[in-house]
C-alpha cells in the first residue's frame, strides 16, 4: 500500500508544472524522431515552408487568445491569465505585415494540421476550459524560452533591422526578466485549485497539444518534400524577388544600404543557401514548440 501510494507520487508531482514536464518527457522524444526533425541536418526547405510557420502560428495564436480570453474569469486559468506580457496575435500580425506587406491576410492560409489544433483550442476554451493551462503553459512558456535564442539566430541570419521589424513575435516587452516571469508563471499555474482527476486530464491534454504539434511538424515535412524537386537545379528561383529595379542581384542579395533596411521584406532578405533556409525554417517552429516544455 505504502509502495503504490510512493510510486503514484513519484509518477506525478505534486506541482502541477512539474507534473507537466514530467508527463511529456515522451511525446517529445516523439516530436525529436519526426521525419521532419530527422530531415534538419539535409538542408531541404523553401522560403514557402517558412511563411507557412509563421502563418500557423498566427492561427494558433488567434485561437489560444480568444479562448484565453473567453475564460480570463475561469478559476482554472485566472491565475496564469498574462495578457500584457504573454499574448503574441498582434505581434505576429506584425510580422506577417513585414513578411508579406500590406495585404498579408489575402496571401496566408491556415494548413490542415494547423486547422486541427486550432479546432481542438476551441473544443477546449468552449467546453472543457479547465484544460485551456495546458495549451499555454505549452505554448508561451516556450517562447520566452527558446524562443529568445532564436530571435537573435534570425536578426543575424535575414539581416533583419536592429529596430526590431519582423522579430515582434520573439519580443516581449511586458517581460523584464523572463527567467523570474516564468518562476512567476509556474508558481501561479501551481495555485490552481484542481482534483486528481482534473490534473490527470490536464496532463493528458498537454501530451495533445505536443500530438498536434507534431502533426504540424509532419505535414511541413510533406509540403518540404513536394516541392524539393523544384528545389534543385534552380534553387534560387523560388519566391527570390529581384533586389531592385535591375535583375543584378537575382541569385544573392543586393548590397543594402544601412537605412534601407527597414523597408525590406522579408522575402528581400531570406538566406539564398538551403541549409540557412533550413536551419531558420525548422527553428522557427522547433525553437517555439518542442524545446519550449524541456528549456522551461
Amino acid at each position: 500500500m505504502e509502495g503504490s501510494k510512493t510510486h503514484h507520487s513519484e509518477s506525478m508531482p505534486g506541482d502541477l508544472s512539474e507534473a507537466l514536464k514530467e508527463a511529456t518527457k515522451e511525446v517529445h522524444e516523439q516530436a525529436e524522431s519526426t521525419e521532419f526533425m530527422k530531415n534538419f541536418q539535409r538542408g531541404q526547405v523553401s522560403l514557402q515552408e517558412f511563411k507557412t510557420v509563421m502563418a500557423s502560428l498566427y492561427y494558433i495564436y488567434s485561437a489560444l487568445e480568444e479562448e484565453i480570453e473567453r475564460n480570463k474569469d475561469h478559476p482554472a486559468y485566472i491565475p496564469v491569465y498574462f495578457p500584457a506580457e504573454l499574448h503574441r496575435k498582434t505581434a505576429l500580425q506584425e510580422d506577417l505585415k513585414y513578411f508579406y506587406g500590406p495585404l498579408w491576410r489575402e496571401e496566408i492560409s491556415c494548413p490542415e494540421s494547423t486547422q486541427k489544433y486550432v479546432n481542438r483550442l476551441h473544443y477546449v476554451g468552449q467546453h472543457e476550459p479547465e484544460l485551456l493551462v495546458a495549451h499555454a503553459y505549452t505554448r508561451y512558456l516556450g517562447d520566452l524560452s527558446g524562443g529568445q535564442v532564436l530571435k537573435k539566430i534570425a536578426q543575424k541570419a535575414l539581416h533583419l533591422p536592429s529596430t526590431g521589424e519582423g522579430l515582434e513575435f520573439f519580443t516581449f516587452e511586458g517581460v523584464s526578466n523572463a527567467t523570474k516571469f516564468k518562476q512567476l508563471y509556474r508558481s501561479r499555474m501551481n495555485s490552481i485549485e484542481m482534483d486528481p482527476a482534473t490534473k490527470k486530464r490536464v496532463l493528458e491534454e498537454a501530451k495533445q497539444a505536443f500530438l498536434l504539434n507534431i502533426q504540424v511538424f509532419e505535414e511541413l515535412q510533406k509540403l518540404v518534400s513536394q516541392s524539393h524537386e523544384n528545389s534543385y537545379p534552380a534553387q534560387q528561383k523560388p519566391e527570390l524577388r529581384t533586389r531592385g529595379t535591375s535583375g543584378a542581384h537575382e541569385h544573392g542579395p543586393a548590397p543594402v544600404k544601412e537605412g534601407e533596411k527597414t523597408s525590406m521584406k522579408h522575402t528581400d532578405m531570406l538566406p539564398s543557401t538551403p541549409l540557412a533556409r533550413w536551419i531558420l525554417a525548422l527553428s522557427f517552429l522547433v525553437t517555439t514548440v518542442a524545446v519550449g516544455l524541456f528549456a522551461m
